[in-house]
Formats: structure tokens, sequence, C-alpha cells
């Protein structure tokens, strides 16, 4: 007898939830420094990076819920979890530290500089 997997769509509903709330508790945590280096002024906001690594946590939520939504997504058509899981765990890897350094790129610069920084009437 043959059996057919079932697929995982418990996982695929565990990791959006994941990604979701994680998802939340980092926006929480950006608004909250935001408005910590508002109340602060210009003084001390280059050496203030420590605040970086309150966001690690859920930002690390963020990428699992993610790994786990695509290895469960990738698992429905490829029906195999340890090739679903490699190339879902690749993509998040990639895709998540590119994000996280251009985050910092992006705090850095609006420490120096404010949001003067980013020049963005130069796009229209």
């Amino acid at each position: 007898m043959y059996y057919f997997p079932e697929p995982p769509l418990g996982l695929l509903f565990f990791g959006f939830f994941i990604g979701v709330t994680c998802g939340l508790a980092f926006e929480s945590t950006l608004k909250q420094q935001v408005n910590i280096w508002m109340k602060r002024g210009q003084k001390n906001r280059t050496s203030d990076m420590s605040a970086m690594s309150r966001l690690t946590l859920p930002f690390f939520g963020v990428c699992l819920g993610i790994c786990i939504f695509l290895a469960a997504g990738l698992e429905i058509f490829t029906y195999n979890r340890v090739i679903s899981y490699l190339i879902s765990g690749a993509l998040t890897l990639l895709i998540g530290g590119l994000i996280w350094n251009q985050l910092q790129k992006l705090i850095i610069q609006l420490l120096e500089g404010g949001s003067k920084a980013l020049d963005l009437d130069a796009f229209y």
C-alpha cells in the first residue's frame, strides 16, 4: 500500500502565526526605541546602537516564522521535508541578513542626520 503524506497545513498556519506575532513585537519595539531617541534629542544618538540588540529577538522570530511557513509551503509541493527546510532556511538566512544589514544602515543614517538624511525629495 502506498502512503500519501498529509500536507503540513498545521505548520503552514503555525509559521504564519509566529511570523505575524513576532512582526508585531518587532514593530512595537522599534516604535518604542524611536520615541526614546526623539525624547533624548541629538546627544549620544550615534553611540546608542545598542538598541539594535533589543530588536534581534523579534527579528529572529519573524525569520523563524517565515522559514517554517516557506518550508511547509514547499513541502506541500515537494513531499520532502529535508529539501524544503534546506531551501527555505537558505532563503530565510539570505533575505533576513540583507534586511538586517539594510535596517542597520538606515537607523545609523537616521541617527546621524535625521529624516533629512534620506533625501526623499530626490525621487520626485
